[in-house]
């Protein structure tokens, strides 16, 4: 009688004899393998993070020479973030999120989330880390919180060292808001907290479904340019008013609500709105992604 197949290319007879060791194995433990740590450092020394950092980090440093060059901003009817970048170091922190919002931003959350476990089985390598033996759903697991703590440094990455240089170029003070009131600098920046916070939330729908994608494919740029492809068409269907209240089912529709964390009046339903849709919809992909990942058939 042929021995059976896995799942993994391995013959059932000789995995269920590895199984069966592995269970009285000396010093083996689930719960222990692929510590984050390992999986941090493994993912840190990656070209493609170094390169993203050198980008988020740069990007202050660009539009602050472009203003620069350009001049300070001088329209005499202010209405968006941009026209008040120069105001303080805290409206300039606030225009690099306002930049970032919608595809700067989407880019890293993709990449680090999308890439993670497509490149392991680009590389052939993601077969040998199952034969550690690592559980797959730890495996998963693993990977997906180490995506989702880069893509957190990268957003706070983009606002903190705008704040940094802002404040060094144009020097701490109030936060002016396009209304025409201010927000005192030490109001400012607990509220600007809160808002990088909610993109970092909304961010989530684009962390799993790059996520998703990654376990379904060997091609980490596909998982990645899929992830970044639907946010822009979602964000081409909310500019749709034909759409109506259909649009406020798009994660594009509430990007920018975090701009009610910066209003004189603190205002939650805006966010709260958007948090809850994104939340629901990265918990239908991450468990399309577990389930579909237990049942694959991985041979590289």
């Amino acid at each position: 009688m042929s021995a059976g197949v896995t799942t993994d290319g391995v013959s059932s007879d000789h995995a269920g004899s590895d199984h069966a060791g592995a269970d009285h194995a000396e010093g083996y433990r689930p719960g222990r393998t692929l510590p984050l740590r390992v999986e941090a450092m493994r993912q840190l020394r990656r070209r493609r993070t170094l390169v993203i950092g050198g980008v988020l980090a740069a990007m202050p440093f660009v539009i602050l020479a472009a203003f620069q060059i350009g001049g300070t901003p001088g329209r005499p009817d202010r209405t968006t973030f941009i026209d008040l970048a120069t105001a303080s170091g805290a409206n300039f922190a606030v225009t690099m999120l306002f930049v970032g919002t919608g595809f700067m931003l989407v880019i890293p959350v993709a990449l680090f989330c999308g890439d993670t476990v497509a490149s392991e089985a680009s590389w052939s390598s993601l077969r040998y880390l199952l034969a550690a033996p690592v559980p797959r759903a730890r495996l998963l697991a693993r990977k997906f919180a180490v995506g989702l703590a880069f893509s957190a440094v990268a957003i706070v990455m983009l606002p903190a060292i705008g704040l940094v240089v802002g404040t060094v170029a144009y020097g701490w003070g109030d936060l002016k808001l396009p209304a025409g009131a201010s927000l005192p600098a030490g109001e400012a920046l607990p509220r600007i907290a809160i808002a990088v916070a909610f993109v970092f939330l909304s961010e989530l729908v684009i962390a799993a479904l790059a996520f998703w994608l990654s376990t379904a494919t060997d091609a980490p740029l596909g998982a990645v340019g899929g992830a970044v492809f639907l946010s822009i068409i979602t964000g081409v269907l909310d500019a749709v008013t034909a759409l109506g209240d259909l649009r406020e089912w798009l994660p594009a529709h509430w990007q920018y609500a975090w701009a009610d964390a910066l209003q004189p009046q603190l205002e939650w339903g805006g966010m709260l709105q958007g948090v809850s849709l994104s939340l629901s919809y990265a918990v239908v992909l991450l468990v399309l992604a577990f389930r579909g990942f237990a049942r694959k058939d991985v041979v590289s």
